[in-house]
């Protein structure tokens, strides 16, 4: 299948899942902004979203894409690498036409992983997992209480300092896998192509303040 087997198939992979998971983020950023204004409709949210049978689908799903994407990203890196044979140890200078994050993006790669197993520690595991687990409404704090959560999690000085750098490794990884993607997928075109790197850098730059403006705010009291 070419999908799988050619390297163009690959990227085509990358792409869709990459394009999956920045929709999932939108989301996601826009469900965390909630907790700025009320943390009881932050909360209704957590509830309609906990161990139901469409939150596990979906949580299911999205952890399929993630593997597929984080699989492919080592592959195609690898890929990269064998087709550069011995000029990968060669010293030639920085190229200032290649972007930091297209030549770094293993490595931010590595770094998201990182920050996505922590957060799914602070929060997936104490909320679905909990309740998936058979935590009630009546154990303290209840699996549905994503408030207190967050308000527990970001006290905690060395929480907020890595998940803002985790953050901003988010944005350095979007903001070249936007446009990388839609080139990828044919919508590049001569006048196409900086309006996609204009939009990409546009757009996840509100989708990581979003996410960083909840961090801030509980860190530094304004909520909770």
């Amino acid at each position: 299948m070419w999908l799988i087997n050619s390297p163009i198939g690959r990227k085509v992979v990358m792409s869709l899942t990459g394009v999956a998971l920045i929709l999932f983020l939108t989301f996601h950023m826009c469900m965390n902004v909630v907790a700025l204004f009320s943390g009881e409709g932050y909360n209704m949210i957590c509830e309609f979203l906990g161990a139901n049978w469409y939150a596990v689908v979906a949580t299911i799903g999205l952890a399929a894409l993630a593997v597929l994407h984080i699989v492919y990203a080592f592959i195609l890196n690898a890929q990269n690498r064998k087709a550069r044979g011995p000029e990968k140890y060669a010293v030639t200078g920085s190229n200032p036409k290649v972007e930091w994050a297209s030549k770094n993006m293993l490595v931010l790669g590595i770094i998201i992983f990182l920050g996505l197993a922590l957060h799914l520690y602070d929060f997936w595991s104490k909320m679905m997992l909990a309740e998936l687990m058979g935590a009630g409404e009546f154990s303290t704090p209840a699996p549905t209480d994503g408030y207190y959560f967050i308000q527990q999690t970001f006290k905690d000085p060395i929480h907020v300092v890595i998940y803002l750098v985790w953050l901003a490794s988010i944005w350095f990884h979007l903001s070249h896998g936007f446009w990388s993607s839609m080139h990828t997928l044919g919508w590049n075109g001569k006048t196409w192509f900086n309006r996609w790197k204009l939009i990409g850098v546009v757009y996840t730059t509100v989708l990581m303040l979003g996410f960083a403006a909840v961090v801030i705010a509980f860190a530094t009291g304004i909520c909770g």
